[in-house]
């Protein structure tokens, strides 16, 4: 394939995803509508050729397979857990990560794995935000903060706690994280070009705590941090009641939503619609979207999967590394 539309040599580096489940033949689907000029394919060459098989593509695509790939990955059983699944998908991950961190891609996109593989591969990352994390850290030689952002065409959500439980989670909303999560939204959106961004805070009780009758959390740690954070010159207001926060950001009140759980924030972005929802994982050094969705392996192997997010994934990490190209270009001093 060519790459047609792109502004830099640079390829976007697609993942296959977990070799039972979807991705595969949604990273083909996508490529049967047109969708994949200018990325490259990180992934077993027989899993992707049973794929395109599978979908009906012709053409070859462009694939990249990692040395440590686990063999006759082909063979495993489609819908089901499998260790060397597991195993596969982070090896692919980790390939595109390290080519991104070496500056040798313009973006990152990455199909979806499934936790339960990656447990049996003795790999315990809730999922890719902590690998990619892991890795970027490990590269820059310090932690590198990130956050995860769902976003469509309507809104933009990120999110304080990800991959814990409800328990854990209220544990870890404390004023570092909230504020870290505001400041990591707002440097994103500059990147993006967006300077002044508006910023929303979502409460995480009730009507905003009422006062505390409902829980001291506003109280005591969300308006402190959003008070720090206007002290930093972000344009940030809240907490507001996250019954309606997210209708207020719909309309165009504010750019990006800061939401304190998983669920209290990805609901109402899924809601809208799965197959135009793109996960963002903010603060790395690179661009990395993905599908909002999982691999799904009640349907995996029948040639059904809509490669709508997908797509949607790639047109997203397109449109962001040319931005932040372009802000990049904006603020470098005059020679």
């Amino acid at each position: 394939m060519s790459n047609t539309g792109m502004s830099t040599t640079k390829p976007i580096l697609v993942t296959m995803g977990d070799p039972c489940g979807i991705g595969p033949e949604i990273v083909v689907r996508a490529a049967l509508q047109g969708g994949l000029d200018g990325c490259v394919v990180v992934g077993d060459q027989q899993v992707m050729a049973r794929a395109a098989s599978l979908v009906g593509l012709m053409q070859s695509l462009p694939v990249v397979q990692p040395e440590d790939l686990p063999h006759d990955l082909h063979r495993l059983p489609i819908g089901q857990v499998h260790a060397d699944a597991g195993a596969a998908a982070a090896s692919c991950v980790a390939h595109a990560t390290w080519t991104a961190l070496r500056g040798e891609a313009a973006a990152v996109v990455t199909a979806p794995l499934n936790k339960l593989s990656l447990a049996e591969a003795g790999l315990h990352w809730p999922g890719h935000t902590e690998m990619l994390q892991a890795m970027s850290s490990s590269h820059a030689g310090r932690d590198v903060p990130v956050r995860m952002m769902l976003a469509n065409d309507e809104i933009r959500v990120v999110l304080v706690t990800v991959h814990m439980s409800l328990r854990q989670a209220i544990d870890a909303i404390t004023l570092r994280n909230v504020l870290d999560t505001i400041s990591i939204g707002h440097a994103a959106l500059g990147e993006w070009g967006r300077g002044r961004a508006r910023i929303a805070v979502a409460a995480l009780n009730p009507h905003a705590g009422e006062g505390g009758l409902f829980g001291q959390e506003e109280i005591a740690i969300i308006a402190p941090a959003v008070k720090a954070a206007r002290s930093l010159g972000i344009d940030v207001h809240g907490p507001f009641a996250p019954d309606t926060v997210f209708m207020r950001a719909r309309r165009g009140e504010f750019d990006l939503v800061v939401a304190m759980t998983h669920d209290h924030g990805l609901i109402p972005v899924k809601y809208l619609g799965v197959e135009r929802g793109v996960n963002v994982t903010l603060g790395l050094p690179f661009v990395r979207t993905s599908p909002d969705h999982g691999t799904a392996f009640d349907i995996a192997g029948q040639g059904v999967a809509d490669a709508s997010s997908l797509l949607a994934a790639i047109a997203m990490a397109r449109r962001l590394s040319a931005q932040r190209q372009q802000a990049a270009k904006l603020v470098q001093p005059a020679t």
